[in-house]
């Protein structure tokens, strides 16, 4: 799988001198590198995954085609919600 990711250029060659230094100047340093970090920020942050941002904002346009009452409309909104929070999360 290839993950394309735009980040600031400085962190960007840290980033790079750090894979080089660790993995060589082979090719598929930087992607060792990069599932590395990857590896390492997705199981450090496992405990601590919190929603960061406006709820309100999150779920806006989610439930604009829904035409349900109130009640309904809210356990609708909590399994879009579930759905989209698994997605994300590893397994």
């Amino acid at each position: 799988m290839s993950l394309r990711v735009q980040i600031d250029p400085k962190l960007e060659n840290r980033f790079r001198e750090a894979a080089m230094r660790k993995f060589g100047f082979g090719k598929g340093a930087l992607s060792k590198a990069a599932e590395e970090a990857i590896l390492n920020w997705v199981t450090t942050e496992k405990e601590n995954l919190e929603f960061e941002g406006d709820p309100v904002q999150a779920i806006e346009g989610l439930i604009k085609d829904i035409d349900v009452n109130s009640v309904t409309l809210q356990h609708e909104v909590q399994k879009i919600w579930a759905k989209k929070v698994l997605a994300h999360v590893p397994h």
